[in-house]
């Protein structure tokens, strides 16, 4: 039997992941926001302070990955580093104020992107298709 796109859980969810980046991009863009830091302030603006490892562990990224964006973050005046007063070793990453005045807009145009998303979905249906994501998600966790 030949693969079929139309029926790969993986391939429509790279695709779907692509269309969602995309259009989240295109809507945080006049923030002057990427998505990475995007998702970087996300956990930052649920606990602010956590380390660069993890940031790296809540968001399931590469060390490299996260040390680069945190880099361009601090660049673009969105963190401050501080050292962790627990770990000589390590730094605490901190909102400064213009990241905290962007988590209404930036979680605006998120709410906006999922919407576009979703709305051909009835709101059951919408219930619906997060609660399976999350098992998907939760069963490649598992693996």
């Amino acid at each position: 039997m030949p693969f079929q796109k139309e029926r790969s859980a993986g391939f429509l969810a790279n695709q779907m992941a692509r269309l969602f980046a995309k259009g989240l991009q295109q809507r945080i863009r006049p923030l002057g926001l990427a998505p990475a830091q995007f998702m970087t302030l996300l956990a930052l603006w649920d606990e602010d302070g956590l380390s660069q490892s993890e940031l790296v562990r809540r968001l399931d990224v590469e060390q490299a990955t996260m040390a680069n964006t945190l880099a361009r973050m601090e660049r673009d005046g969105l963190i401050v580093r501080r050292s962790n007063p627990n770990d000589g070793r390590s730094q605490s990453v901190h909102l400064t104020r213009i990241a905290a005045a962007l988590q209404g807009p930036a979680t605006d145009a998120a709410r906006a992107q999922n919407g576009a998303a979703l709305a051909n979905f009835s709101d059951d249906e919408k219930e619906q298709f997060l609660a399976l994501m999350r098992r998907a998600i939760a069963a490649m966790h598992d693996e």
